[in-house]
């Protein structure tokens, strides 16, 4: 993360906070798409985190937690979405996502398919985004030994099953 970036989007640097965005939209794109069920509702909700997070960078107090930031919003925004909508706001990983594009990708969210819904976005934010722990759980609004549980219950559910 480049701090001097957000800064400079923080004074009114249009360009810097395009920047920012570019850098992020990928990972963006993915974690609204593991909560939405079609395009139309990734794309509302990433637009709309976006002009939040452009409109609100100044209330930034921590440039190096910028990722985080931009992240809780996206996921708000989800969760207001399924809300209007009249769904639940669950966190769990929809089949419709984007196909990842390398055999990797692809393995990993094999793999995910293997958890239970409520441990699907830790594992994605943790492992597919590298987020901290804290991170984790700042953002999905969890307990720290929360997140760092499921982790842990996953990784061991995840080892039954391909041991088996």
């Amino acid at each position: 993360m480049n701090p001097l970036l957000v800064k400079r989007a923080q004074r009114g640097d249009a360009d810097a906070f395009v920047q920012l965005m570019e850098k992020h939209k990928l990972s963006l794109y993915k974690i609204a798409k593991s909560y939405l069920r079609n395009e139309e509702d990734v794309a509302d909700a990433l637009q709309d985190a976006i002009l939040s997070a452009y409109e609100h960078i100044g209330e930034l107090k921590q440039a190096a937690y910028f990722k985080t930031w931009i992240t809780r919003i996206l996921i708000n925004r989800c969760c207001d979405l399924l809300k209007n909508q009249k769904r639940l706001c669950s966190i769990e990983l929809d089949e419709n996502r984007a196909k990842p594009e390398a055999d990797g990708d692809r393995a990993f969210y094999e793999l995910l398919e293997e958890l239970p819904a409520d441990m699907r976005p830790i594992f994605l934010l943790y492992y597919g985004e590298g987020f901290r722990i804290r991170e984790i759980a700042q953002i999905l609004e969890l307990n720290v030994n929360t997140v760092k549980s499921k982790l842990q219950r996953g990784r061991q559910k995840l080892k039954e099953s391909i041991c088996h």
